[in-house]
């Protein structure tokens, strides 16, 4: 995980501390307090799919491989309107906190995922090692979702690597099946 992040010497402590203008922090907060309110008295988005679920807040979501054929698709960021509501107080909250603790130079940890994403596609389209998987990911808060089917179990490890030599990935989880008797260790769309 690399940040990068202004540093001054403490002339009282000889180490390096985050400065930031004065107001700064106050603002910033005041910002994802304002966005979390936004986020939870938005009304559900047009083109709802039929199924009541959505990707509410626009997280990056594709597939990477399809050799699998009978690999059942994930939910991704597809919810529905109460977890919406559950998930918007957490999200704005995470988001921030990134930043006020000095570890992200953007203001909120979401900020990074459509980098990471197009990153992470521009790798793959260059070499994909995993063109005999059945893979969607999924990017929320620096941390990448790699859900649905490899052809043998030790490529779950393998994706997380991958994954984690991206700049600024945090973190990177593969739930994935390894036999296609297994059921699917992730949440699945629900259909109509």
């Amino acid at each position: 995980m690399s940040c990068s992040r202004s540093t001054a010497p403490d002339a009282e402590a000889g180490s390096a501390v985050h400065r930031r203008p004065a107001g700064v922090h106050r603002r910033a907060a005041a910002e994802a307090a304002i966005l979390a309110l936004l986020l939870t008295l938005a009304p559900p988005g047009r083109g709802e799919p039929h199924d009541g679920l959505r990707n509410a807040f626009g997280d990056p979501f594709f597939r990477i491989a399809h050799a699998i054929a009978d690999c059942p698709e994930p939910a991704g960021p597809y919810i529905d309107e109460a977890e919406r509501r559950v998930q918007a107080h957490h999200r704005a909250e995470r988001g921030t906190t990134c930043w006020l603790a000095g570890m992200c130079d953007r203001p909120n940890a979401y900020a990074y995922d459509a980098d990471i994403a197009a990153a992470l596609q521009a790798a793959l389209h260059r070499h994909n090692p995993f063109a005999d998987t059945s893979i969607w990911v999924t990017v929320q808060g620096r941390v990448v979702y790699l859900e649905g089917c490899v052809a043998r179990p030790a490529q779950a490890a393998e994706l997380e690597a991958f994954a984690r030599t991206l700049p600024n990935v945090q973190q990177a989880i593969a739930i994935v099946r390894d036999a296609p008797s297994a059921r699917p260790p992730y949440r699945l769309r629900r259909t109509p």
